[in-house]
């Protein structure tokens, strides 16, 4: 990194820290005021859709940059793992590009689709799936290398939230895949999104004002 890039780190990690207020307070919203949609039954990918989801898409694109900025950033500011980094920055491109390539609609939502999931799937939902489950695995092995490297220096608080958070990605990812459409693949996915983001806002805080090696 040069020296430029270090001296810039703190203001770039609080960019970065912004990521995960942004998509979990703007998510929050147009679940509530979206007409016809229901956290139980739809997945938040679904809300690119219908009158409005343009915000949903932006809102992705954006905090999916703030997060490769951010994870730049963590690189100047101390975290020399590039596992570590590494996996954050692959995490904010894959919610970018899921930004920007729309799923399709499902079960009801937006009002007027069919009850259901699609009988056939477009190119763009497709490769929404597969940027999203890129950027998961991405967060999942930042989240297990933390954990390790944090062990190592006895920062036990941490290691273990490290830790939790890789544990419960991969059971909502698994759980997510074998009961899509289900309440409880729904909810157990959105429990890891916002634990996920809060990982991340807080790691970026807290590089801010210490070294991670």
């Amino acid at each position: 990194m040069t020296t430029s890039t270090q001296q810039s780190a703190p203001s770039l990690l609080l960019a970065g820290a912004l990521a995960g207020p942004l998509y979990v307070g703007i998510g929050t919203v147009e679940a509530i005021v979206r007409d016809g949609y229901d956290i139980r039954r739809h997945s938040l990918s679904l809300l690119a859709n219908g009158t409005g989801g343009w915000i949903h898409s932006t809102m992705m694109v954006v905090t999916g940059l703030l997060t490769v900025v951010g994870a730049l950033a963590l690189r100047g500011g101390g975290l020399q793992s590039r596992w570590a980094w590494g996996g954050i920055l692959v995490y904010g491109a894959g919610v970018a590009a899921a930004g920007l390539m729309r799923a399709d609609p499902a079960d009801g939502f937006p009002i007027g689709t069919p009850l259901g999931l699609p009988e056939t799937v477009s190119w763009h939902s497709f490769g929404h799936v597969i940027a999203g489950f890129i950027g998961f695995i991405g967060l999942i092995v930042a989240c297990f290398v933390l954990a390790r490297r944090l062990g190592r220096d006895n920062d036990r608080a941490w290691s273990r939230f490290s830790l939790i958070t890789g544990i419960v990605y991969v059971l909502s990812v698994v759980g997510l895949g074998a009961g899509a459409g289900t309440t409880a693949g729904n909810l157990g996915f959105t429990v890891a999104v916002i634990l996920g983001w809060a990982w991340l806002t807080l790691l970026m805080i807290r590089t801010r004002t210490e070294e991670i090696r």
